[in-house]
């Protein structure tokens, strides 16, 4: 009597099949998560070129806040980047156009032998490397309107993993770059101005929230 094949071995090959087919497919779908995250970020595939001189305003300009007005013999300075708190403070920045001691900003400063200095919101012109002020109003004097928060971006896996390459490239992109520091996952770029022309490239360079600029001269 022939005996009746039972089947079991065909479904058994059908059974093997489907599960390399599903295996494989995993695979690819693992893969491609894997290369997503493993990516960081990198100057040389920026879409542009960086900004090739620091952007001017065509009105008038005000500073963010307090900031320190400072001649060491060789002129007045704006301090818009980082202070040493020392006395007499120790920074330097732009040239200060405009400027008479005894007038501008009231006449209140301190004086420690040849140099003079003292803190002020100012407002006037920017063209790239100077400010020329139109008014000065004294710490003393200054009532900062509050500030409205605004939601902070997401950090990255990518920026984590590359916030140093990041800031050095920032560091030598950037012409006008005060201070470039990472804070939760973000990067921060502190400029003198930015008309937004920064930021833009910035957010097309690594990816929208991943470098913060901060722009010491806002529009009046």
């Amino acid at each position: 009597m022939p005996v009746r094949p039972s089947g079991v071995k065909p479904l058994l090959a059908a059974t093997a099949a489907l599960l390399v087919l599903a295996v494989s497919g995993c695979g690819s779908e693992t893969d491609a998560v894997d290369t997503g995250l493993a990516t960081e970020p990198s100057l040389s595939s920026s879409p542009s070129a960086p900004p090739a001189a620091p952007p001017s305003p065509t009105g008038t300009v005000r500073t963010a806040g307090l900031v320190t007005v400072i001649d060491e013999g060789e002129g007045p300075e704006v301090c818009l980047g980082p202070i040493a708190m020392s006395f007499p403070p120790q920074c330097s920045g732009p040239a200060v156009e405009g400027w008479d001691w005894s007038t501008s900003g009231q006449g209140m400063h301190e004086t420690q032998g040849s140099i003079r200095w003292g803190s002020y919101a100012l407002t006037g012109t920017w063209d790239g490397s100077a400010l020329t002020v139109d008014d000065a109003v004294p710490a003393a004097l200054y009532d900062a309107a509050p500030v409205p928060s605004e939601p902070g971006s997401e950090a990255t896996v990518s920026v984590i993993q590359g916030a140093d390459e990041v800031v050095a490239a920032l560091q030598t992109a950037v012409p006008d770059a005060m201070g470039v520091t990472v804070l939760d996952g973000q990067v921060h770029l502190d400029v003198a101005y930015d008309d937004g022309s920064v930021q833009d490239w910035a957010d097309a360079t690594y990816g929208p929230g991943v470098v913060v600029v901060t722009s010491a001269l806002l529009p009046a």
